[in-house]
């Protein structure tokens, strides 16, 4: 157990948090993945009216929930490489602003894990750690070295008082590996189980792990997803919540047959915001988890519920890609309806027939 370790164990004993006391309760908030394509790089730019990358009005109808939540959690899947000569596919870059509009909308947490984050190389992937700090948000996945991991994880955060454990890892990083001693935390089942021990140790209450995994623009998850979700829900992980695929993939409650504890497994969340052309890719889904602390004094997860968004291109008179939500469905241009109400159909269609307690949300 590492000094930080100690340090919350001890904190854990004096303060009693197994006392009975009022019941309090927290919503976390999760989105997929947050892409930065040419065309949405060359719109930011003009709105920036060629000086600066401008990313204002993306978030606009989606900020509200957001920041209704008491923590929110995106999939960062950009380098943030500095300079100017920033890129979409296949070699990722973006501009700093592109993270802090991510900020501004009520993120509180970015996810680095996953198979673009040395798109810039080692270098590319310790400035974006730079830049996150400036920024002043929470972020897991990637370290500047190993030593650095080693003093950052466990990363538990206290929302409204209940102590959540975060961990990040990706099965992979498209074959470009570390030149200089970058570290990426991959999927390596001694190393989570260690991960995973060692934050329950440090005081974590609840644990969530967010795994980059799957097949792409595939709607259902894998054998090797489930293996892996049970693997994890073995070690008592709380919450699990997936993405890379980029295509929604089914959310259910697993019951852990040891304990009785159910645990919520989201095996893709699709996309957040980006510029791809397949239907299944235009959107994704959030998805709130409510945990609370009851009246026993133990943290325990509660529930969960989803709802869909979908990425608006930009049309004459407007340079922005927009996240509408489901339920503002309206501000989508009709041009675009139709792709819309096909993603939305086939979301609702895996949803429907895969989801295992986990409805959605009815405004």
């Amino acid at each position: 157990m590492n000094l930080l370790s100690l340090c919350f164990s001890l904190l854990s004993f004096l303060v009693g948090v197994d006392s009975p006391g009022e019941p309090v309760t927290a919503e976390l908030l999760f989105v997929g993945d947050a892409m930065q394509h040419q065309g949405q790089l060359d719109q930011a730019l003009i709105k920036g009216d060629g000086k600066n990358y401008v990313y204002d009005d993306c978030f606009r109808f989606i900020a509200p929930t957001i920041m209704e939540a008491d923590y929110a959690v995106c999939n960062l899947e950009v380098p943030l490489g500095g300079g100017r000569n920033y890129s979409g596919y296949p070699c990722f870059s973006a501009p700093d602003a592109y993270a802090k509009a991510l900020k501004d909308a009520g993120f509180d947490m970015f996810l680095t894990a996953n198979n673009h984050c040395l798109d810039r190389s080692d270098k590319g992937l310790r400035r974006t750690l730079t830049a996150l700090d400036s920024l002043g948000v929470d972020h897991i996945g990637t370290y500047y070295n190993a030593q650095q991991r080693d003093t950052l994880v466990p990363f538990i955060k206290s929302i409204k008082g209940i102590r959540v454990g975060f961990l990040n890892y990706t099965y992979g990083t498209n074959g470009i590996n570390p030149r200089s001693g970058a570290e990426v935390s991959l999927i390596d089942k001694e190393k989570m189980k260690a991960e995973i021990a060692e934050t329950r140790e440090a005081g974590a209450e609840l644990i969530v792990v967010c795994m980059h995994w799957g097949v792409e623009y595939v709607l259902t998850e894998n054998a090797e997803q489930r293996q892996l979700a049970q693997f994890l829900i073995d070690q008592g992980v709380d919450m699990i919540i997936g993405s890379h695929p980029h295509v929604i993939q089914p959310m259910k409650i697993v019951v852990d047959e040891a304990t009785g504890k159910r645990v919520p497994v989201v095996y893709s969340l699709g996309n957040f915001i980006s510029n791809m052309k397949i239907v299944n890719g235009r959107g994704g889904a959030l998805v709130r988890c409510r945990i609370e602390r009851a009246a026993d004094g133990k943290a325990r997860f509660v529930e969960a519920n989803y709802d869909t968004f979908f990425t608006v291109r930009p049309v004459e008179g407007a340079t922005d890609y927009i996240v509408v939500p489901s339920w503002m469905s309206d501000h989508i241009p009709s041009a675009q309806r139709p792709t819309w109400n096909a993603f939305n159909r086939a979301a609702q269609d895996v949803f429907e027939k895969y989801n295992i307690d986990f409805p959605r949300l009815h405004h």
